[in-house]
């Protein structure tokens, strides 16, 4: 029997869905007590009146296997959006199929299409099986980087240390 594949854009009743993935992901990536978003965040920040992300999911013979999360993100030296891929997770039984291919290669149509001029990612170091994987698609690491990161207490404090009397101006923004 050969297997169907199809990637179909999510929608509002994938959320549970989409929730499971996200934390089956994380315990892959042993992260799973980091994992604080619930159905409802979810629906507010995916699909809310101000949506922070997109959703795909792949479907191999009507049954969803696999995943990605992505939104867009902006290269002022490209003067160009391009596609931040959040997260790729295809389910352990339906790995060695070519999914993940399938879905970055959707994925970078769909950066093609909306005139982006990059899709990029992070992979966690320990992933020896995915950086192989995405050096042989052509991936190349952007090892002269760092990524820094604020959240709780100090994105809190920083925050905090922003001019209270310009607050109107982010309001807006809102």
């Amino acid at each position: 029997m050969i297997d169907v594949f199809e990637i179909k854009p999510a929608t509002i009743e994938d959320v549970p869905l989409i929730l499971s993935f996200i934390k089956e992901l994380a315990e892959y990536e042993k992260l799973l007590h980091e994992v604080v978003a619930t159905e409802n965040i979810l629906k507010e920040t995916l699909f809310g009146n101000h949506a922070h992300a997109e959703v795909v999911i792949g479907y191999l013979d009507g049954v969803p296997v696999s995943f990605a999360l992505y939104f867009h993100n902006f290269s002022t030296f490209l003067g160009r959006p391009g596609i931040y891929l959040e997260d790729l997770f295809v389910k352990p039984e339906a790995r060695g199929k070519g999914i993940g291919q399938k879905m970055l290669a959707y994925l970078a149509q769909l950066a093609k299409n909306r005139k982006c001029g990059r899709l990029e990612w992070w992979v966690l170091d320990w992933n020896e099986t995915a950086i192989g994987f995405y050096k042989r698609i052509g991936a190349k690491a952007m090892d002269e980087w760092t990524v820094y990161r604020v959240t709780d207490q100090a994105l809190d404090d920083l925050a905090v240390s922003w001019d209270q009397n310009s607050s109107e101006c982010i309001e807006k923004l809102i």
